[in-house]
This record gives C-alpha cells, sequence and structure tokens, in this order.
C-alpha cells in the first residue's frame, strides 16, 4: 500500500479530512506527523532559511519527520488561493520549491497547485493527474474527491459547535469532545490558525485561556456571512482570505455585546499579520484587545502573565462599571 505523508501543520488545520478522506478512498495509506514538539521546531529552524516566518519553520520540521519515517510520497501543495479573487501568502506558493531545495533525501512531492482565484478548472485537472499516481480512474478520482468535501463541511460543522479546528478534527477521528469549564468570561481570539491551533506554536494560547475561565470564539464560531458584512466596511477589500476572515471577526466581536474582549495571536516576522494586526487594533473601539506577538524565543510563562492581567484588567472594569451605578442614597 501506497504510503501518503502528510504534515500536520499550515493549512492541515482546515484541510485535513479533505485530502485524508481523498487520498484513502484512491487506496493509499495517510500518514501524518506528530503534534508539534521541541524536536520539530528546532529541526525546522535548523533546515528552514531565516526569513522564513515561524509557522513555516515548523512546517520544515514536520516534513523532516515524515521523510525520515519512509513514507512514499509527501504531501505538500503550492497554494495560491482558496476561494475567488483572494490569495493565500506568497511563501505558500514557492513552498514545494523551497522544501526541495532544503531538505535532502525526500520522497517524491505531490505539489498540486490550488488556485481558484478566477477558475477551479485548472485544480480539478490537478486533482486527476494525482490520482492517476494510485492508477484510478477519471471517476474514481472525481469520486475520491467529493467524498473528501463531504466529510470537510461535517468538520466544519462540527467545529462551529465550540471547538477549534483542531478538536473538531479529533472528533471527526473518533475522540470525545473536549469538556467545556464554567464560563468567567467570553473572548475573541484571532490569528491565522496554523498559528493559532498549534500548542507549540500559540504556547496552547487557547488551552491556557480556558483554565482562566474564558470561552475563546474563533472565527470559525462566526457566520461567514456575518464575516463578509463586516470585513466590506473597509474602504479597500483586503485580498488575502485569512486576512480578511480575521478582520470581519474582529469587527463582529467588536460589536457583539456578548465578547468581552479580543485576544490577537501574531507571528514575528509575518507581512500579513503586521497589516492586519494594525488594521485591526486602530478599528476596535468598544473592547479591550491584546496583541500577542510569538517565535521561536517566545516564553510560554511570560504570555500566562500577560493573559492574566488582561482577564484581570476585564473583570475589574466590569466590577467598576456595576459599582457606578449603585445609587448614593442609602
Amino acid at each position: 500500500m501506497i504510503k501518503v505523508g502528510i504534515p500536520h501543520s499550515l493549512f492541515y488545520f482546515y484541510y485535513y479530512p479533505l485530502w485524508k478522506t481523498f487520498f484513502e478512498e484512491l487506496g493509499a495509506q495517510v500518514v501524518r506527523s506528530h503534534p508539534t514538539s521541541r524536536l520539530t521546531v528546532d529541526q525546522g529552524v535548523r533546515l528552514a532559511v531565516d526569513e522564513a516566518c515561524f509557522p513555516i519553520k515548523v512546517y520544515f520540521g514536520h516534513v523532516k519527520e515524515l521523510a525520515d519515517r519512509g513514507v512514499d510520497y509527501l504531501f505538500v501543495p503550492r497554494l495560491v488561493s482558496v476561494e475567488p479573487k483572494s490569495y493565500i501568502c506568497p511563501k505558500f506558493m514557492g513552498l514545494p520549491d523551497m522544501i526541495r531545495a532544503c531538505i535532502s533525501h525526500l520522497p517524491p512531492l505531490i505539489d498540486i497547485t490550488v488556485d481558484v482565484s478566477k477558475t477551479d478548472k485548472f485544480l480539478h485537472k490537478d486533482i486527476i493527474r494525482v490520482g492517476r499516481i494510485f492508477g484510478a480512474s477519471s471517476k474514481s478520482i472525481r469520486a475520491a474527491y467529493q467524498k473528501g468535501l463531504q466529510e470537510l463541511r461535517f468538520c466544519r460543522a462540527l467545529a462551529t459547535q465550540g471547538l477549534t479546528p483542531q478538536e473538531a478534527i479529533r472528533v471527526w477521528e473518533g475522540d470525545q469532545a473536549p469538556e467545556v469549564g464554567p464560563e468567567r468570561l467570553r473572548l475573541g481570539v484571532l490569528g491565522h490558525g496554523y498559528s493559532l491551533y498549534d500548542g507549540v506554536i500559540s504556547m496552547n494560547l487557547i488551552q491556557h485561556l480556558r483554565t482562566l475561565g474564558c470561552r475563546a470564539i474563533l472565527a470559525e464560531h462566526v457566520d461567514p456571512g456575518v464575516i463578509e458584512i463586516h470585513a466590506a466596511t473597509l474602504c479597500k477589500r483586503v485580498f488575502w482570505t485569512l486576512g480578511r476572515n480575521m478582520v470581519g471577526s474582529a469587527l463582529h466581536f467588536d460589536q457583539d455585546e456578548q465578547i468581552d474582549g479580543i485576544v490577537y495571536l501574531a507571528c514575528f516576522g509575518c507581512g500579513p499579520d503586521s497589516l492586519i494586526g494594525e488594521i485591526i487594533e486602530r478599528r476596535i473601539v468598544n473592547k479591550p484587545f491584546i496583541m500577542l506577538t510569538v517565535d521561536e524565543h517566545t516564553g510560554e510563562a511570560g504570555m500566562i502573565t500577560r493573559l492574566e492581567a488582561f482577564v484581570d484588567m476585564i473583570e475589574r472594569n466590569r466590577r467598576r462599571a456595576i459599582e457606578n451605578h449603585f445609587s448614593a442614597h442609602g
């Protein structure tokens, strides 16, 4: 049986159910790299160029792990656009070439090009080309892809029920949904999914918030139509797919009375983060806002201290607002 390795990083958090189902329907065995660890980070930092952002360096570490595990193929898609008239970070476009240039003794790469900015015709041609590797017919390849899309929609529906995409994938694979503790505050939490939902890159941000009694409301929990309405209030359309989702979600959180504050996770060296974070920080006027910037040198203890102070500040302001409404007469 042909083994296809899928790195547990970057757009894994958005599209893993699709590609896992697709390859398994074609008779392949999918091998996923382990969740990010310090070893993954160290290997990625050593292999990647210095100019790469933290998530890209982590991705290199995952690819190296899979190459060492002896898979027959590595699935490294060339992501250009995942929706019409919108694009992904340019580093994703050259990722297969960067991997080939920096890591030796690699198995063959399945570097399918995903570009639906204008039409999906070329994507479907590439899918057929990939399916031929496994000796499947065009009909079987199309059926496998449609089955993958169906599983992806189901997994995303799970995420809308208060789960992170990482947790939704685990539930999709048969695990139990995590228990939700008492709710102290509701915080809108933003960031690129490949940073926010990776426990090492995000320093377990969402879990720390839950430990503090906060419920994390994510962009995946907001109706896409609502996100588009709020994102359209900017003077110019944000052409990054994930950036537009974050801006629209942030503006929605800012007007939602049930949200107590907004947390934004940014990666040092990320161009889109530097711009989108600035836009969000300037447009948030109604809610407390904190931006946390991380890289491979960030310490988790410092982040926990900042989160604790942020949560305490929100609660102190809430108590002060209640006290100001007490009558001065007995």
